[in-house]
């Protein structure tokens, strides 16, 4: 599916990078692909203003790599949020990411309708719309998330759901395109 949102904002042209560029996205890609084509459209846009950039990106690698959250929970928190944004940049890009996590294309699809078959999917998704939708978690999804989830795994989930969140709004925005094969 191709991005419905308007170019706003290309990735940062190969002439114009420089060391600020590469040392912007540092805590997220290692230095050998700190480049228009390794860094992908998303942090080659971001570029456009490393300081802003540096500031995001070990946040948005904390919650990546080192959250309390399973992969497969991130994964399935960060596709519903990415897909009630309507950014197909990232849900594309999250795929391959859920797959890995142990989802099924069946999983994804559910994650997609809201429709989820095992109960824990569910009430993520659950959360997910709760915060989409309400700006918080309703109390009674609180709850059950309390009889899963740790305290610090619950404040994982809605910093999850947030920063993607936000990630998916700025892509949105910018109008990140695919990047050409």
């Amino acid at each position: 599916m191709a991005n419905s949102h308007p170019l706003r904002l290309t990735p940062l042209p190969a002439d114009e990078w420089d060391e600020r560029a590469r040392a912007a996205l540092s805590s997220l890609i290692p230095p050998d692909r700190a480049n228009p084509s390794g860094a992908g459209n998303v942090l080659a846009t971001m570029v456009r203003h490393p300081d802003l950039t540096r500031a995001y990106l070990p946040f948005n690698s904390y919650l990546l790599r080192d959250s309390t959250l399973s992969a497969r929970i991130r994964e399935v928190a960060l596709l519903r949020v990415v897909h009630r944004a309507d950014c197909e940049y990232l849900w594309s890009h999250h795929i391959p990411l859920a797959k890995r996590a142990g989802l099924s294309a069946e999983d994804i699809d559910a994650v997609r309708s809201g429709e989820c078959s095992d109960p824990l999917d569910s009430l993520v998704v659950r959360a997910v719309d709760d915060l989409v939708t309400q700006h918080t978690v309703a109390p009674p999804t609180w709850d059950e998330l309390g009889h899963r989830f740790s305290d610090e795994q619950r404040m994982d989930l809605v910093f999850t759901i947030g920063g993607y969140l936000l990630l998916a709004i700025a892509v949105n925005t910018f109008g990140v395109q695919e990047e050409q094969a």
